[in-house]
């Protein structure tokens, strides 16, 4: 969600450690945004917010990405662990290359900017580990987007790096978020991930057997934050009057499995849809669809 989703419903949730940060500190130089998207956990409690009046996404007029480049970071010590990689590395890869030209990725396909069309074109272009400590509590954009400037020589601006970390959720009533910054004055997107490992509030309940339920929930988050990131990259983009992005409004709803371009199979949430919500054609409030 857009600006920490409404931060005054959802202040007591969020910790301060995610809150926005911009700094500019030697080579490279780095600009971090605000966290948007926050996928609420199932146990979280937001508060004394409420659904936009008007249910519609609106444009802001900025940009959108027309397509992703997708360089997936997994940052923390136990990702050097073969035991603690488990299906992850694999598991993600098979994800992110199958979401290219797939019906779920063109669920964000109506949504315009200024630099044109959303498509669904996703280039997966492998992964990086990087084995550094991570915070004993949830990063800063700033810290996250550090770690993006070490681990990518030459970050492109239709980037999106989603960062895994080792990082129990812990109390934090989210379960991921994007962002984005400037690495040099490289416009780039990024996203954070908890490990969701035996994490109930995070977990899409998944039962088809598949995947593992750690894997299975970063699946469900990674489509989220993907998502949100090509409709409205960098705040300019489309989201409600409450701040809700497209994959917010569909949090935890889903109309059966997701099969992607590869034939794979994932229990992903769908996105919100101005045509569909005109249309009732959706499958929850109207307006949630899982394919294009």
């Amino acid at each position: 969600m857009r600006r920490l989703v409404c931060a005054a419903a959802f202040a007591a949730l969020v910790l301060s450690s995610v809150t926005a940060s911009a700094f500019a500190a030697g080579p490279p130089q780095l600009v971090a945004g605000d966290p948007h998207g926050l996928v609420l956990a199932r146990d979280a409690r937001p508060g004394s917010g409420g659904p936009a009046s008007n249910p519609l996404l609106v444009w802001h007029s900025g940009q959108i990405m027309t397509s992703s480049a997708v360089t997936a970071i997994y940052w923390g010590p136990s990702w050097a662990s073969t035991a603690y990689q488990s299906d992850k590395f694999s598991g993600l890869a098979v994800l992110y290359s199958g979401f290219g030209a797939s019906n779920y990725m063109g669920t964000n396909t109506e949504y315009t900017g200024t630099n044109g069309q959303v498509t669904s074109a996703v280039a997966y272009n492998g992964n990086v580990i990087d084995p550094s400590s991570t915070p004993r509590h949830a990063p800063r954009t700033s810290d996250v987007l550090k770690v993006v400037a070490r681990d990518i020589a030459n970050p492109v601006p239709n980037g999106y790096y989603p960062v895994y970390t080792d990082i129990k959720r812990g109390n934090a009533g989210y379960c991921a978020w994007h962002s984005y910054g400037t690495i040099n004055g490289v416009p780039v997107q990024f996203g954070f991930f908890f490990d969701l490992n035996g994490d109930p509030g995070c977990d899409p309940g998944d039962t088809s057997g598949l995947h593992s339920q750690g894997l299975s929930a970063l699946a469900n988050v990674s489509g989220h934050e993907l998502s949100e990131a090509v409709t409205d990259p960098r705040s300019g983009g489309w989201y409600d009057s409450s701040g809700a992005e497209n994959a917010d409004k569909c949090a935890w709803t889903f109309s059966g499995m997701v099969t992607l371009t590869n034939g794979s199979q994932w229990k992903i949430q769908g996105n919100w849809s101005n045509a569909a919500y005109l249309a009732n054609s959706g499958y929850t409030l109207g307006g949630c669809i899982q394919g294009n």
